[in-house]
């Protein structure tokens, strides 16, 4: 796999969530949904053990808006 592959995933979010993530897009529109999920992603395999530079790279990428 190419460091540049995406992989589309649907995933269903309590109301809750999508909601709060509605009201943030609305008020950030320098984000998307897409950017959101990749920075959200990407710290949790952080936090989570999964410490490989690309990783950490990517969730950077997401923040400050590098493709």
């Amino acid at each position: 796999m190419n460091a540049q592959a995406t992989i589309s995933i649907l995933a269903e979010i309590p109301e809750e969530l999508h909601e709060t993530l509605k009201y943030y897009l609305e008020r950030h529109p320098d984000w998307d949904q897409d950017r959101v999920f990749v920075a959200a992603l990407s710290l949790f395999l952080l936090q989570n053990g999964e410490c490989d530079r690309r990783t950490a790279r990517v969730y950077l990428d997401s923040l400050f808006k590098r493709s």
